[in-house]
């Protein structure tokens, strides 16, 4: 089972992110969850959202998991969350954040020796989508890293689950998925 734990603060978009990678998920065949946890219901508050990917049905429900990866789509959770919790030694993160990898890994020691990968989610998103709303950008380099997703294949079905957005918006945000898949490194 492929697990996927998303840091973010609530309004960043984390469980439309989940939500939307577990439609274009689906539609392959495969089981998948999309779920989130709130502390507090206010924007800006931390919140995790969670996804899981299997051949079978996935009938676990709990929000505790050794995740395969973490995406970090606000960077001062990177310092403030346990972003490392119930880690395994390959659980990939890729982490939203203007530092490089190196200069990431100094600043945050808890992330050293592990397999982690840095794109600027947040300007990307300002730059191409106008507002900074990371979780599209996240997705594009998840589908980098991971190789889990032919690039043109998962844009096409993100535009299907993003149709109700005015045409514009659709194509910011294919923009943004493109722009993160080209620059996370």
């Amino acid at each position: 089972m492929l697990e996927i734990r998303w840091h973010s603060r609530a309004g960043q978009g984390a469980v439309t992110g989940a939500k939307g990678l577990a439609d274009v998920i689906s539609t392959t065949g495969k089981h998948v969850q999309a779920f989130a946890f709130y502390g507090s219901a206010k924007r800006g508050a931390a919140m995790t959202a969670y996804n899981r990917v299997d051949d079978e049905m996935v009938l676990n429900h709990e929000k505790y998991m050794k995740p395969d990866y973490v995406f970090v789509i606000d960077p001062s959770l990177t310092y403030t969350a346990d972003i490392t919790a119930n880690h395994k030694d390959d659980t990939i993160y890729i982490i939203t954040t203007h530092l490089d990898r190196d200069e990431l890994i100094s600043e945050a020691p808890k992330l050293k020796g592990k397999t982690v990968y840095t794109v600027d989610c947040i300007t990307i998103a300002q730059e191409t989508i106008g507002r900074a709303i990371p979780n599209t950008p996240m997705l594009g380099a998840f589908m980098k890293v991971s190789k889990m997703y032919d690039i043109e294949f998962f844009k096409e079905n993100m535009k299907r689950v993003l149709e109700k957005l005015p045409p514009k918006i659709v194509d910011a945000n294919m923009l943004a998925i493109q722009r993160a898949y080209d620059e996370v490194k």
